[in-house]
């Protein structure tokens, strides 16, 4: 629920009208209240679960590393059809 109060705030705005709206204090305030929301949930969930998020982002991290190798793809946007085998 909180991740989708958050996306509102994005949803069907051009980048240009979020660059504007970011100028903006009460869109700022609501953006920082959302992303507060979604990150006291997150270390929750974390917490519950037994997951360690600091070390979660590092494993993805370095999934990502081997799967998307700098080298291959810089200047590149991943889809499923340009991926190396």
């Amino acid at each position: 629920y909180e991740v989708g109060e958050l996306l509102e705030l994005f949803q069907w705005k051009t980048h240009e009208e979020i660059e504007e709206a970011l100028k903006e204090d009460d869109f700022r305030e609501a953006l920082a209240s959302e992303i507060a929301d979604v990150l006291v949930y997150l270390l929750r969930v974390a917490d519950t679960t037994g997951i360690d998020p600091t070390k979660a982002v590092v494993e993805k991290m370095k999934r990502n590393r081997e799967k998307y190798p700098i080298d291959y793809w810089e200047g590149k946007a991943p889809s499923k059809f340009n991926r190396p085998e």
